[in-house]
């Protein structure tokens, strides 16, 4: 009988302790997706199981959802149950060029826009990154008389979320109600805390690449605002710098970068157009990843408990927990850019500078309905077809259209 008992005390123990190491295996898998997804704006779900690992968790900013122009059309499709974005979740993910928090909400353009879209019976992800320099109707405020059309990252600039937002819903037929943003200092925040990430970097990037280094050390740590025409850093902003503030990348190759000079190197827009720069966007992601894959359980734990109290959504604790429960079942099956390869042009837009012009506006958001809800036979709106109109109109002196 003892032996018996003995033999089950150890089968017990045995039990017991599979069962810890496979919670806390699951446990590292769990946060090792929230890089996957949080940091440079694929950070959706990771912000909700955040809300389980962080006591402080993200900061809560309420939209109303009057003021995010669902076109009608979508709505009364969703309510005869006749659109296909049922059974979807989609949210905006903003990487902001904020120097404060306060900027975080507004005051600061949008360098990364994307669109999460979430199959809630399946689990799977399609993110679609918005070229930030993709000229579009970006709406209006209460004190302006009427619609601008522009480079479509002034929106958030313009009206924080609520705007981006907007301009997301009428010139994409979509129905995001929702939100997750955050700044370069979590970006930062994460690498260091990872030790690096490797990348490889050409020699035509490394000068802009330094310039970048210096421009974000003054304005966050300095706190310049920028003395140029446009509020662009000049050189006599820069004779505050200190030589020890940065660390000058000093010739090309694969190379491990620190969390400011790849911040800086997510920022370059001058070699490539942004095309090349949410390229550049998703090498630091993955390189990321592949750090957070060799880093134990116990320095994750930390530096995404430090990260996310730097985030804000639209999304209540409610909602995290929610979905909390469904996180094993998320996964990200595809990504593409907005608007499609091939499909766009880019020339100088008046005051609006370089920016990228879709060739048909109207052709891009079938297609970009194609590739998130498999809709092969989706028609737009009557609001994004004037928007497609007067987007043509517009640019077409500057692009040579008849």
């Amino acid at each position: 009988m003892a032996a018996k008992q003995k033999q089950k005390n150890v089968t017990a123990a045995g039990s017991a302790a599979k069962a810890a190491a496979m919670k806390r295996k699951n446990r590292r898998k769990l946060i090792i997706f929230m890089f996957e997804v949080l940091i440079i704006l694929i950070m959706l779900v990771g912000i909700w199981a955040a809300s389980r690992i962080s006591g402080e968790g993200p900061k809560i900013m309420r939209l109303n959802v009057e003021q995010l122009a669902v076109p009608e059309e979508i709505k009364e499709a969703k309510e005869q149950g006749e659109s296909t974005m049922l059974g979807y979740r989609n949210i905006a993910l903003f990487g902001v060029d904020a120097t404060n928090e306060k900027e975080v909400a507004k005051n600061s353009r949008s360098d990364t826009i994307m669109i999460a879209s979430i199959n809630m019976d399946t689990g799977d992800i399609r993110l679609v990154s918005v070229y930030r320099d993709t000229y579009l109707n970006i709406g209006r405020n209460d004190d302006e008389n009427s619609d601008t059309y522009t480079k479509c990252n002034a929106a958030y600039a313009k009206g924080g979320p609520t705007r981006a937002i907007r301009m997301l819903n009428t010139n994409l037929d979509m129905d995001i109600e929702d939100f997750v943003t955050i700044g370069y200092n979590s970006l930062i925040d994460v690498i260091d805390g990872l030790g690096g990430v490797w990348v490889e970097i050409k020699q035509n990037e490394i000068s802009y690449l330094n310039d970048y280094q210096k421009s974000i050390v003054v304005q966050w740590k300095y706190g310049v605002k920028g003395s140029g025409e446009k509020g662009e850093i000049t050189e006599d902003d820069l004779k505050v710098l200190k030589a020890s503030d940065y660390t000058p990348v000093k010739e090309p190759g694969y190379q491990l970068l620190n969390g400011l000079q790849a911040a800086a190197y997510c920022r370059i827009r001058y070699v490539g157009n942004d095309y090349a720069r949410t390229e550049r966007q998703r090498t630091v992601l993955k390189a990321i990843q592949d750090q957070a894959l060799k880093a134990d359980l116990n320095t994750l734990t930390k530096l995404f408990n430090k990260v996310v109290g730097q985030v804000y959504t639209s999304l209540s604790k409610e909602e995290m927990l929610e979905m909390l429960g469904k996180i094993a079942d998320f996964k990200i099956v595809d990504e593409t850019g907005f608007p499609k390869e091939g499909e766009f042009v880019t020339g100088n837009i008046g005051a609006s500078g370089s920016c990228i012009v879709p060739q048909d506006l109207e052709e891009n958001v079938i297609w970009l309905h194609q590739f998130l809800f498999d809709d092969e036979d989706y028609q737009v709106t009557d609001g994004v077809r004037e928007r497609s109109e007067m987007v043509e109109s517009r640019t077409a002196k500057y692009l040579n259209k008849d």
